[in-house]
């Protein structure tokens, strides 16, 4: 029987279940984020949820006055959880950088500062950097840094005491905007368990274990092992056992993984012959639905629904069967992409002290030396035949649909195929895409034209029965 949750009663226990996701789907809490009742809620739970946090899933707690602050573990890479603009598009590498400067530029400010005084610092800094810069004279370097301070806004590290951040990157000569600091938000937020100025690689930020403490015992790399196993399960749409070595592989099978989750979460886990996935028929801890609303998300849908109909096929319609990338071989080349932006000489490379990493030895696979892995094939589709098949889908669904999409069928192929990559029901490859089990899931589905009236903007339906729960921490 799990001993999570040991202290909690069984009427009790539904209400710890939602501060459990609570924190799970927002790993900084604080008075007013994500509203105003969920720091009461974490605090009232706080020493359960410091010990089965840490129990079950390796992950650290740390609570203050003001604030409630996740230190999770990190396994692997993942580009499905970006930080977020005023209009919810995904940060790009100007605006991480403009946010980061801004952390560090408010660490210099005292109680309160307006928001052209720290343009200006962060301006002072951005320009030592190589193809980086502010200039507050361009609408798009504004535009950016007032997404990198309404982050930190919405989070309450900065609170707006008069004016405007809009009216400001609309017209800076006209318009100012104040800012009260709140450090200890503001420390809640940057807390790295790093020294990143001695990191040479990505991956060094990977195995939290080693960072939070944790004993290197044998019993001790079974409890990390469970750990991690249960990361898996948490953090993605689906663990195929495919992607995992020999004593992974065991903790994913053994019935502890799903009750402890279970009872930690309240949220049902599923086992098929190819995986384990926790189902979030709710929504409210996966950060991504699907299937959901919006053109990109529908799209998704209906060419998942295609994919899999021709996975179905056999003789000599049947797909062609290709490798698939193993989890190991997918962070080597997010870690290469990644890291080739580091600079091979300065400030790094001199912190660090080391050589550069050898290619062919800092990105291989876990594994015994010598050991083959078994290897995955999976039905392979072409670029040409998704392009085809999502025209189809626009000349029969394309009235519902955004027009700015439906127009510009190559980015809405790329945002379709993303979507469908960082739910794991496939994967893309080059020259097309590999089905991965999971799409299975989605064999037959129907939709329909929602009619509209002139107030609504375009949509188009599908029709669903479920969700996956897919990373929980934004």
């Amino acid at each position: 029987m799990s001993r999570v949750a040991g202290g909690v009663s069984p009427l009790e226990l539904a209400d710890y279940q939602k501060a459990v996701r609570l924190v799970l789907r927002h790993p900084l809490i604080t008075p007013g984020y994500p509203d105003k009742v969920a720091l009461a809620t974490v605090r009232r739970w706080a020493d359960q949820l410091r010990t089965d946090l840490m129990e079950v899933l390796g992950y650290r707690l740390v609570t203050t006055a003001d604030t409630a602050r996740l230190q999770r573990a990190q396994d692997g890479l993942d580009a499905t959880r970006p930080a977020l603009t005023r209009a919810g598009r995904p940060f790009d590498r100007r605006r991480y950088a403009y946010l980061v400067l801004t952390l560090a530029a408010l660490g210099r400010h005292g109680a309160q500062v307006a928001l052209g005084e720290l343009a200006d610092a962060v301006a002072a800094d951005a320009v030592r950097i190589d193809g980086l810069g502010l200039d507050t004279a361009r609408k798009p370097d504004r535009d950016a840094f007032v997404d990198a301070v309404t982050w930190l806004t919405e989070r309450g590290a900065l609170t707006l005491a008069d004016g405007s951040a809009t009216a400001w990157a609309s017209d800076p000569e006209r318009a100012e905007a104040l800012y009260d600091i709140d450090r200890e938000i503001l420390l809640a937020v940057h807390h790295p368990t790093r020294v990143l100025q001695h990191l040479t690689s990505v991956t060094a930020l990977l195995d939290s274990a080693g960072a939070l403490g944790m004993s290197a015992g044998r019993a001790a790399q079974r409890r990390d092992q469970a750990r991690r196993a249960r990361r898996l399960v948490l953090e993605n749409p689906v663990a195929y056992y495919a992607d995992a070595d020999t004593e992974l592989l065991g903790q994913l099978r053994a019935p502890a993984l799903a009750e402890d989750l279970e009872r930690l979460t309240g949220l049902t886990v599923e086992r098929r012959a190819e995986g384990v996935a926790l189902i979030d028929t709710s929504g409210r801890l996966s950060d991504i639905r699907f299937p959901g609303g919006g053109t990109a998300a529908q799209a998704a849908l209906l060419l998942a629904a295609r994919i899999s109909a021709a996975v179905q096929r056999s003789g000599r319609r049947a797909l062609e069967l290709l490798p698939a990338p193993t989890a190991a071989e997918r962070l080597a080349a997010r870690a290469r992409r990644i890291d080739a932006a580091l600079p091979s000489r300065g400030p790094v490379a001199e912190l660090a002290g080391l050589a550069e990493p050898d290619e062919a030895s800092a990105y291989a696979p876990p594994g015994d030396e010598g050991e083959e892995p078994e290897e995955t094939r999976s039905p392979f589709v072409t670029g040409s035949w998704l392009r085809g098949k999502l025209k189809e889908i626009t000349a029969e669904y394309g009235a519902g649909f955004a027009a700015d999409l439906r127009d510009d069928p190559d980015r809405l192929l790329d945002q379709a195929l993303g979507l469908l990559a960082a739910m794991s029901l496939i994967a893309r490859v080059d020259g097309g895409a590999l089905a991965l089990p999971l799409l299975a899931r989605y064999r037959g589905v129907t939709a329909r034209v929602r009619t509209r009236t002139a107030a609504q903007p375009p949509s188009q339906t599908p029709l669903f029965t479920d969700d996956i729960a897919k990373d929980p921490t934004p």
